[in-house]
């Protein structure tokens, strides 16, 4: 159950990352009110609305029908994540390689099988006292 929501927890770390760092532009084409196309990678593409007619004119003036739109929807990402170890002075390079140092240790295993006495020898037998006090297991 740990490692699952260890797993899952170091999963979605990494997608925030890779998400507050990545930047994208929605681009979108009205025409009026009316939403005619929208691109995510490229450019959207227009309706050809925006050209003048080439009937009308009013003297030396051509007029236009401009009614269409593009809207432009840019969202930048991060860039200065990376923090780089000589920016700090050394005292705080002493104090993060010390924490560093004692975390680490801090998690360190011991032996369950720990045998205190296993370097020393049993004591010598001068004389066998359970003959001497007919004392026996059955």
């Amino acid at each position: 159950m740990k490692e699952t929501l260890h797993q899952i927890v170091s999963v979605t770390m990494a997608l925030l990352v890779l998400f507050s760092t990545m930047s994208f532009t929605v681009d979108m084409h009205y025409c009026g009110d009316l939403l005619v196309d929208y691109s995510f990678f490229e450019t959207a593409d227009g309706c050809d609305m925006n050209a003048s007619p080439s009937g009308i004119t009013d003297g030396d003036s051509v007029m236009e029908m401009d009614c269409c739109t593009d809207l432009e929807i840019v969202l930048e990402g991060q860039d200065d994540l990376k923090i780089s170890f000589d920016q700090f002075n050394f005292e705080q390079q002493i104090f993060i390689s010390t924490f560093y140092y004692t975390y680490v240790n801090l998690f360190e295993t011991v032996d369950k099988n720990l045998i205190s006495f296993k370097e020393y020898s049993p004591p010598l037998l001068i004389r066998d006292i359970q003959i001497l006090d007919q004392t026996f297991l059955i």
